[in-house]
C-alpha cells in the first residue's frame, strides 16, 4: 500500500471521528503479521469514554464493520484495482478479538465436517466475517466454503471437498 493511501485513510478515519464529537488520532500499520493483509488503522482509545468506544463498534462490530465499509468504499471509489487499498479498523482489540473467535469457529467446523462427513453451517456472520472464514478454511485440502441464502440471513457452509466425476 502506497503512502499516501495510508495517509488518506488516516486523516479520513480522524476526521470522520472529529464530525461524530468523538475526536482521536489513528495510527497506521501494515504488516503481513497482522491478520488481514490491509492498513490497520487503529483509533486511540485512551482519547474516548467507555459509551463512545461501545457506541463506535455497535452491537457485534455492526457499527465498525460499516464504518469500514463507508470507508473502503469511498476511499476506493474511481480508482483503478491496481491503486485501491484495503482498511481495516481496529478498536479496543475488537478485531483481534473477533478474528480469534472466528478462527475458533472455523477450526471447530473443519473438525465436525472430518468426524461426520456431514456439511456444517456457519450462521450470524457478517459478509467480512464470512470472507474471512473463507480464507482460513482454504489451507484444509480436503475442504470447501460457499455461502448460501439471501442477507440477512445469509450462511457460510463447509463441507468435504466434492471430488470430479
Amino acid at each position: 500500500m502506497e503512502a499516501d493511501q495510508i495517509r488518506l485513510g488516516k486523516e479520513w478515519l480522524e476526521e470522520f471521528l472529529r464530525l461524530a464529537g468523538m475526536s482521536s488520532t489513528v495510527s497506521a500499520e501494515v504488516s503481513s503479521n497482522l491478520p488481514e493483509e490491509s492498513c490497520w488503522l487503529t483509533i486511540d482509545e485512551t482519547r474516548l469514554q467507555p459509551n463512545q468506544v461501545q457506541s463506535l463498534i455497535g452491537p457485534d462490530g455492526a457499527v465498525l464493520d460499516s464504518t469500514q465499509y463507508l470507508m473502503n468504499a469511498i476511499l476506493n471509489l474511481g480508482h483503478d484495482r491496481d491503486y485501491q487499498g484495503a482498511y481495516t479498523i481496529e478498536l479496543a482489540g475488537y478485531r483481534l478479538r473477533r478474528f480469534a473467535e472466528l478462527k475458533a469457529m472455523a477450526d471447530q467446523a473443519a473438525e465436525q465436517v472430518r468426524q461426520t462427513g456431514e456439511e456444517f453451517e456457519l450462521k450470524s456472520l457478517s459478509s467480512a466475517e464470512r470472507r474471512q472464514v473463507h480464507t482460513m478454511l482454504k489451507e484444509y485440502g480436503d475442504l470447501e466454503t460457499y455461502s448460501r441464502g439471501q442477507e440477512p440471513d445469509r450462511r457460510l457452509v463447509v463441507r468435504l471437498l466434492q471430488s470430479e466425476a
